[in-house]
């Protein structure tokens, strides 16, 4: 019954010019993915798939690009707190590992202030987030 729904399909040219027809069907021949849903859906949505990585690789990857998000902060108080924290997960996940084993190590946070103010020549810093910011009069008198 199939099979003769399908050619008076073919026959009635209700196959051609299909999307996707001709070109191969995606992940034929690899070995079967555990996440291949997920990584599909991440894909289709725009997300990226790091929170699906084990923590130790997480980690590993937020050292890596320590200094590209250093500087996007405007303080050195944001700095010494980021790197502060940084350094918290990463003595956390020494204490108890989970995932794979990679060398993770903690931050100097002086040597990342040191390193962020080098990177930051004729950028002025932002003002903390506690300081009014002065403001004109709304008036003035013109002489």
């Amino acid at each position: 019954m199939i099979d003769t729904r399908w050619r008076r399909a073919q026959e009635r040219g209700e196959l051609e010019d299909l999307r996707g027809a001709g070109r191969p069907i995606p992940g034929a021949g690899e070995a079967p993915d555990e996440r291949w849903w997920v990584k599909g859906v991440t894909a289709r949505v725009g997300l990226s798939t790091e929170p699906l990585l084990p923590s130790s690789v997480r980690l590993r990857k937020e050292l890596d690009r320590l200094d590209a998000t250093l500087d996007e902060l405007g303080t050195e108080a944001e700095v010494r707190a980021e790197v502060v924290e940084l350094n918290r997960r990463v003595a956390a996940h020494v204490r108890t590992p989970s995932g794979p084993p990679v060398r993770l190590g903690t931050v100097d946070v002086d040597e990342a202030v040191r390193g962020w103010t080098a990177r930051r020549p004729g950028r002025r810093p932002r003002p903390a987030q506690d300081a009014p910011v002065a403001r004109g009069r709304w008036w003035r008198r013109h002489p």
